[in-house]
């Protein structure tokens, strides 16, 4: 049987990437950034605040660290609810200790369910990233942009309500998006996100509603992904990560300011065997000169004109 005319045609097919959101570019030949006071590194600590639901949705997939056993999984939800109860006040008591202000990545819903700990954020000095409604509404293409864009302002206007800050970041469940999401978030005042997990330093992204920035966020150094996907220590994460900021360290002087991103979960690095190895991470990243540490929000404004 023979192949129809035009079979191996495919309109798209072309030398490049696979989308138009932005232009490929080596990190090592672009123009340095500078960081405030002469910085080398922009310490960029975000803590997720999660709330998954005990009816979570199975399709068109579940975000990762979803409840997994027969229905009520009483088992993982309460041990991810820790992480609201108990996890991020030890994170929030260590930041303090350390004089730190960073960002803290929150699902919508948790204004409603939990205020106290949007205060406690908030009183810290953090700044609010949008995470979403809950970790059982993912964004994916399979979403009408009506609904898409239901959730975006849903969250952010629960948020921006509770906090009275701009709430201008966003990151989501699972880091999921759908063709339709980038657009949205412009639409709805977000000014950069979290979800892109393929460059240390920001780089502007395209949008039929205008610029969008990518911040780095890592994502094979995040304290979850090290423990529950690679199955590895936590003194393993702690030179993971140690070994991800010497390396950027080393670059700055040659190549200009980067971004060490630092990602951790409430319900993980919040766990009381685990905290002190986060104060280890610190202690080290925070030893060495010319570390800038402050929310992402600000390192976004900081690298917008340079970018």
């Amino acid at each position: 049987m023979s192949l129809p005319e035009g079979y191996l045609d495919y309109p798209a097919r072309r030398h490049g990437m696979d989308h138009d959101r932005y232009d490929w570019s080596d990190m090592f030949a672009r123009k340095p950034i500078a960081w405030p006071d002469g910085a080398r590194i922009a310490l960029s600590i975000v803590t997720h605040v999660q709330h998954f639901p005990l009816d979570m949705p199975a399709k068109p997939f579940k975000a990762p660290g979803a409840l997994s056993m027969p229905y009520p999984d009483f088992r993982y939800f309460t041990n991810r609810d820790y992480g609201n109860r108990i996890g991020v006040f030890r994170i929030l008591r260590l930041l303090a200790e350390k004089g730190l202000r960073t960002s803290f990545a929150v699902n919508g819903c948790i204004a409603t369910r939990y205020p106290a700990l949007l205060d406690a954020v908030a009183a810290g000095g953090h700044e609010v990233v949008a995470h979403g409604l809950d970790m059982g509404k993912v964004h994916h293409s399979g979403l009408s942009i009506d609904d898409e864009n239901a959730i975006v302002a849903e969250t952010l206007r629960l948020l921006r309500g509770a906090t009275g800050q701009p709430v201008e970041g966003w990151l989501s469940p699972g880091r999921a998006q759908g063709f339709n999401t980038p657009e949205l978030l412009a639409r709805n005042g977000i000014r950069w996100n979290l979800d892109w997990a393929n460059d240390d330093l920001p780089y502007r992204m395209r949008t039929k509603e205008g610029p969008l920035l990518a911040m780095p966020l890592a994502y094979e150094t995040d304290d979850r992904v090290v423990a529950n996907e690679y199955f590895q220590s936590e003194p393993e994460w702690v030179q993971q990560v140690k070994d991800r900021f010497d390396v950027l360290y080393r670059e700055s002087a040659e190549y200009g300011g980067r971004v060490m991103s630092l990602p951790l979960h409430s319900w993980v690095s919040g766990m009381p065997y685990r905290v002190e190895y986060l104060r280890e991470v610190l202690d080290h990243i925070l030893g060495h000169d010319g570390v800038w540490t402050a929310p992402v929000g600000q390192i976004a404004a900081a690298a917008d004109a340079q970018v």
